[in-house]
């Protein structure tokens, strides 16, 4: 068969580990699923959201994209991945929350910074890391003397609040927040430590997780 190896091999652990472990589970979630969160995720190969938060099948709603970013609420263009699965979040499965999940070292972030330094980055990427370009020259003006590390990690945050500012522009979503039956929330991970960090909505700061764990 012509399919990659690591696919086959991984395929063949899952059906005689996982699946019978949980094939009722798997059953079940044939006929419908009811997860409690969303996560607004980036592609990065290395930050997988069920991974990370022990997700069995069917706990989560994940969708990933360069920098897990949000765009904004608009109507004019064709192509909308982000927005309609926040849109089938929000309005069919009635997700209880929405978690954008940031990362570090995050390449799509580092192309937004390259894009300042007039370096290509991609044909498909820059038009799309352009979406926080406002709060990243904000950044840069501001905090012109910090050392690249330090400035990819802030607007490696900055990303997430720009994010969760995005969410509330769409009219579902301030609908069900305003209502009660939705929460927003940001969180950062760190690769190389396994840390996490939880946005705290009244200091804007983000919090080590491992201090309450």
């Amino acid at each position: 068969m012509d399919m990659p190896s690591i696919l086959i091999d991984g395929y063949r652990r899952f059906k005689q580990q996982r699946f019978l472990e949980e094939a009722e589970r798997y059953r079940s979630l044939a006929f419908e699923q009811n997860p409690q969160t969303m996560i607004i995720g980036c592609a990065d190969s290395r930050v997988d959201p069920a991974t990370i938060f022990s997700a069995a099948p069917g706990e989560l709603f994940v969708v990933r994209n360069i920098a897990a970013l949000v765009p904004p609420f608009e109507v004019t263009g064709k192509f909308h991945g982000t927005s309609a699965a926040i849109e089938f979040a929000v309005d069919v499965l009635a997700i209880a929350n929405i978690v954008v999940l940031g990362h570090g070292k995050c390449g799509g972030i580092s192309a937004a910074l390259a894009v300042a330094e007039n370096r290509p980055v991609g044909q498909f990427v820059k038009p799309w890391v352009d979406l926080i370009a406002s709060v990243r020259d904000d950044l840069l003006r501001s905090n012109g003397k910090e050392s690249s590390a330090s400035r990819q990690q802030s607007l490696e945050y900055l990303a997430i609040k720009q994010s969760l500012k995005n969410l509330q522009t769409f009219p579902f979503v301030c609908e069900a927040v305003n209502s009660g039956r939705l929460n927003l929330y940001g969180a950062w991970f760190s690769i190389a430590d396994a840390e996490l960090r939880w946005l705290n909505r009244e200091s804007g700061s983000f919090d080590s997780m491992d201090e309450v764990i």
